[in-house]
């Protein structure tokens, strides 16, 4: 269940949805695919490859966050065709030995990329209650699944499932049968918190007060369109820098913008919309941004 208050609008809103006005997305954004950079030493280097995927590289280990590389957000030939390609290719990744699995949709758990995943690293997963069937479909074997505010118990590196407001499903007829989170990591001495997809709800503060200040917060700023639908699911830039805040993150990065378009927004509006909240909260440019496709970050 979430934490205060329902999930989300029946499927009989979708059709209404589908009717809103969208702003038009360009069809490909050619950009060069990059290389992550060397940890050297520091805490961790966190590398946006694009949507809510992130390479976190520690010294006890690499993990990949919602690894999404497929073209279609979506079953088979369904759903929203990938705009900017991953911006670190799969041969391009160093060895992966945790991947952190949010929720069940298909733009944050997608089948063909775990089993390219599972045959070249065989890592352990990290996922909410009830989805572990669904990723042993893909050929993973090393699952661990918890329930919010549980700690992982297989991973070399310290992490916890935090609660998120969000729901799962794969069809119209498995809705809510799996959970949904996020997740907070100790890389050395930093505290990295991995949002996955969140509606706003004050229990940002409950992550700080139970585990601590957050050094790095991976927040959602996209897909938050009509708000009359996107509300209950997704929070908005305006509702991201509140996190941010409610979080005591020293920074933060937007994701889950920018790859797919899933609602109604333009591509550009989110990174735009985030500057605006941040200016009117009195935040500072670098203390919530977003990273370049590809661009690392290092924390020392």
């Amino acid at each position: 269940m979430n934490p205060g208050g329902p999930t989300v609008l029946p499927f009989t809103a979708v059709p209404r949805m589908l009717l809103e006005r969208r702003t038009p997305w360009p069809s490909r954004i050619d950009e060069p695919s990059q290389l992550p950079a060397p940890l050297d030493g520091a805490d961790a280097v966190v590398t946006f490859i694009g949507h809510a995927t992130f390479l976190i590289q520690t010294a006890t280990g690499n993990i990949l966050t919602d690894p999404m590389y497929s073209q279609r957000a979506g079953p088979l030939l369904f759903g929203p065709r990938r705009v900017r390609q991953p911006a670190v290719r799969m041969e391009d990744l160093p060895p992966i030995s945790v991947v952190l699995l949010s929720h069940n949709h298909y733009d944050h758990c997608d089948l063909p990329t775990l089993r390219t995943l599972a045959k070249r690293f065989d890592p352990i997963v990290i996922t909410p209650l009830g989805n572990a069937a669904l990723v042993r479909s893909a050929g993973l074997t090393r699952i661990e699944e918890l329930d919010w505010w549980e700690h992982a118990r297989t991973t070399p590196t310290p992490m916890t499932v935090t609660p998120a407001h969000h729901f799962s499903a794969r069809t119209p007829f498995d809705r809510n049968r799996a959970l949904w989170g996020g997740f907070v990591i100790q890389a050395g001495k930093r505290r990295i918190y991995f949002a996955g997809d969140t509606a706003y709800r004050p229990y940002f503060v409950d992550v700080k007060q139970r585990l601590g200040p957050i050094d790095l917060a991976l927040l959602p700023i996209g897909a938050y369109e009509p708000r009359w639908f996107m509300r209950a699911v997704h929070v908005n830039p305006l509702e991201a820098v509140q996190a941010h805040l409610d979080l005591g993150a020293t920074q933060s990065i937007g994701m889950h913008y920018g790859t797919f378009q899933l609602t109604t927004e333009g591509i550009d509006e989110p990174v735009q919309a985030l500057a605006t909240a941040r200016r009117e909260a009195g935040i500072e440019e670098q203390a919530f941004t977003t990273l370049e496709f590809g661009e690392s970050l290092r924390l020392d």
